[in-house]
C-alpha cells in the first residue's frame, strides 16, 4: 500500500490526478495485498478496482506462482517483478513471448533496498524502477514523494534505493537494445 501512496503522491506532484487504495482478501497475516494506484490528467471518479492494469508491479516474485496476478493485464502493459530470477527461471518465458518484450522487466528490489535501507523493504526500490520503465512520473517526484513520506533518515536510504532501480533498469534496457 505504501508504494501505491507514494506513487499518488509523485504524479500528484506532476500536476496529475491520482489515488490510491487497498484491496484486502482474507484478512490474515502474511496474506497477499493487493493496492490500485489511478493515475490521469482528468480527475477520477471511480472507485472500482482496477481489472485492466496499463501498468502492474510485483512485489513478490511467489505470487506468480500462486495467484493469477496478470488477469486482465493488456498485452501492451508494462510490468515491474522485483526478483534476482530470469524470466525463464520465473516460468514466463511463453507467457513473455506474445507481450513487448521492453515493458516486462525484472529488477532485483528487494536486494537494492537491503543494501540502502537494511531491510528487504522493496517499496521505494520499486518505484525507481516503474519511474524508468513507464516515465509516467519522473525519479524527482518519486525522490520528492519519498522525503516527503519518511522522516529524514529513513528517506536517505529509501532515495538511494529508488536511485540506484532507475539505473538498474535504464542499464538492463539498454543492455537488451544492444544484445
Amino acid at each position: 500500500m505504501t508504494a501505491a501512496e507514494l506513487l499518488s503522491v509523485a504524479a500528484f506532484q506532476e500536476g496529475l490526478y491520482a489515488q490510491a487504495f487497498p484491496s484486502f482478501g482474507s484478512e490474515r497475516t502474511g496474506a497477499p495485498v493487493v493496492a490500485y494506484c489511478r493515475i490521469s490528467e482528468r480527475p477520477i471518479r471511480s472507485r472500482e478496482p482496477v481489472s485492466e492494469p496499463d501498468a502492474l508491479i510485483i512485489q513478490d516474485s511467489t505470487l506468480l506462482n500462486s495467484v493469477d496476478v496478470f488477469s486482465g493485464t493488456p498485452l501492451d502493459a508494462y510490468i515491474l517483478i522485483n526478483t534476482t530470477r530470469s524470466f525463464s527461471d520465473l516460468g514466463l518465458a511463453e507467457f513473455l513471448a506474445e507481450r513487448k518484450s521492453n515493458r516486462t522487466l525484472i529488477v532485483p528490489a528487494s536486494e537494492i533496498a537491503l543494501r540502502h535501507v537494511g531491510r528487504p523493504m522493496p517499496n521505494a526500490a520499486l518505484l525507481g524502477g516503474f519511474s524508468a520503465a513507464t516515465g509516467l512520473v519522473s525519479l524527482k517526484s518519486v525522490l520528492e514523494a519519498i522525503s516527503d513520506r519518511f522522516p529524514e533518515r529513513i528517506a536517505a536510504g529509501n532515495i538511494a534505493a529508488a536511485q540506484e532501480a532507475h539505473d538498474f533498469i535504464h542499464r538492463s534496457r539498454k543492455e537488451v537494445e544492444h544484445a
